[in-house]
């Protein structure tokens, strides 16, 4: 994990795939911001629990967001539409696209 002069953590710690489109929020790039964001909160989570005076409510809700947090992580994970799943996600009966150059 890299920091930035003032504490933020810089996004080139995190892999992102190479042939990801940047035009596109996709899932290799939403993972990315996933895992960005996860380790800026155990950073948070870790401050809150080691204070002198702990703020118990602070503290409860960064470790909801956490889980929240990996729960979308969880989720991105599942990424791969197919044939199959396809009218689950979309909502609609259709056939996965695939990547045709």
């Amino acid at each position: 994990m890299t920091e930035t002069g003032n504490g933020a953590v810089a996004d080139d710690a995190v892999e992102r795939p190479e042939d990801d489109d940047h035009d596109l929020l996709t899932f290799g790039e939403a993972g990315a911001r996933l895992e960005i964001e996860i380790r800026a909160m155990r950073r948070t989570i870790a401050e809150l629990a080691g204070a002198e005076t702990v703020d118990e409510e602070a503290l409860a809700a960064a470790e909801a967001r956490l889980a929240a947090l990996q729960e979308g992580q969880q989720r991105n994970r599942a990424q791969a539409i197919n044939d199959e799943n396809f009218e689950r996600f979309f909502g609609y009966a259709g056939k996965a696209r695939r990547n045709t150059e």
